[in-house]
């Protein structure tokens, strides 16, 4: 067993992707209650901008990682997501602060079914990640 620098970002991945699945189990909660008029729009769009920075950069910072530890499938795997959120973030609405949820749309029925579709579909793509790195991990301790 060898303790490379490929094994340290792969358990640096999978701490972080579980990181990243509370977060989108949090969006997918919160977006969820907008839709049963559980909690006000404003409160909702407070509590989810704060958590899309953060989300943006642990995601880039591990890709980051893999392509300085030359895991290159695994950086082929990330990049899709992360053109996505540049391309997402760029194309924000107008909003004074950092975040991409304007509590006056928000509540738009397009815009929250969309919102939650993206909050499932991340939700898969982290826990899918999540057993990636865990088996490129294993496999990377075992075969050094």
């Amino acid at each position: 067993m060898a303790f490379t620098f490929a094994a340290f970002c792969y358990i640096l991945a999978l701490i972080l992707t579980a990181v990243l699945i509370f977060f989108a189990i949090f969006h997918i909660i919160a977006f969820d209650e907008l839709k049963t008029d559980y909690k006000n729009p404003i409160d909702q769009c407070g509590s989810l901008n704060p958590l899309v920075l953060p989300e943006y950069f642990i995601h880039i910072l591990f890709t980051f990682l893999f392509i300085t530890a030359m895991e290159w499938f695994t950086v082929l795997l990330n990049i899709p997501l992360i053109i996505y959120h540049i391309r997402r973030y760029i194309n924000r609405p107008v909003m004074s602060g950092p975040g991409l949820y304007d509590p006056t749309t928000i509540m738009n029925a397009d815009e929250l079914n969309r919102a939650q579709k993206e909050g499932w579909i991340k939700l898969a793509f982290y826990l899918i990640s999540f057993f990636y790195y865990l088996y490129c991990m294993i496999y990377t301790l075992v075969s050094g």
